[in-house]
Order: structure tokens, then C-alpha cells, then sequence
């Protein structure tokens, strides 16, 4: 995580269209060049793994459902700090899923 460079506003946007949904994908092709982007497309982008991987759960019955309602509250919540932290230029550690995008190599 540097920040040595100054953020631009359309930093700070494409680092906020990392959290939603599949324009995490966006970010992370258009703006290789910027380390901040890079840091939330790789977060968005695993989220938006893990929101697959809940919707392809939820259809089955009872435990399905339950991991449907707390993986889509939990999808949401993160996004909404994820997009907050991005919009104000900070570097966000998402609970679970940041140490996995630390590693991410893209």
C-alpha cells in the first residue's frame, strides 16, 4: 500500500466502482498504472467472487437461504465501507477478504 502519489478525483471513482459488483473488472484493466486503484479493484474483485459463489448457494434450501441472507448483508456492508474509504482516498483492509487481495497477483 503506497501512497506517495497524489489522487486524482477519477482515482478516487474507479477505486469506488471496485465494490460494485462486476465493475470491479473495470478498475482493475483500466487503471494498472495507479497503486490505490489497483489496492481496491483487487478487494472489489474478491467480493465479487465471493458474491458469486453466495448466489450460486442460495437457491438450496434452509442453509442456502441463511448463507444467502447474511453473504448478501455482509456483500452490502462491505461495499458500502469499501466505497466510503474510496471515495475519501484512504487504503481499506476489508475484513477476510483483504488479506486474500494482499496476495492477489493481477
Amino acid at each position: 500500500m503506497n501512497n506517495t502519489t497524489p489522487l486524482t478525483p477519477d482515482d478516487k471513482v474507479y477505486a469506488a466502482l471496485s465494490y460494485l459488483f462486476v465493475l470491479s473488472l473495470l478498475p482493475l484493466l483500466l487503471k494498472r498504472q495507479s497503486d490505490f486503484v489497483q489496492w481496491h479493484a483487487r478487494q472489489g474483485f474478491l467480493l465479487f467472487i465471493a458474491e458469486v459463489i453466495v448466489m450460486m448457494l442460495s437457491p438450496i434450501p434452509l442453509l442456502g437461504w441463511l448463507i444467502g441472507f447474511v453473504g448478501w448483508l455482509a456483500a452490502v456492508v462491505l461495499s458500502l465501507l469499501g466505497l466510503a474509504a474510496a471515495l475519501t482516498g484512504k487504503y481499506w483492509v476489508m475484513p477476510y477478504l483483504g488479506e486474500y487481495a494482499k496476495k492477489l497477483k493481477i
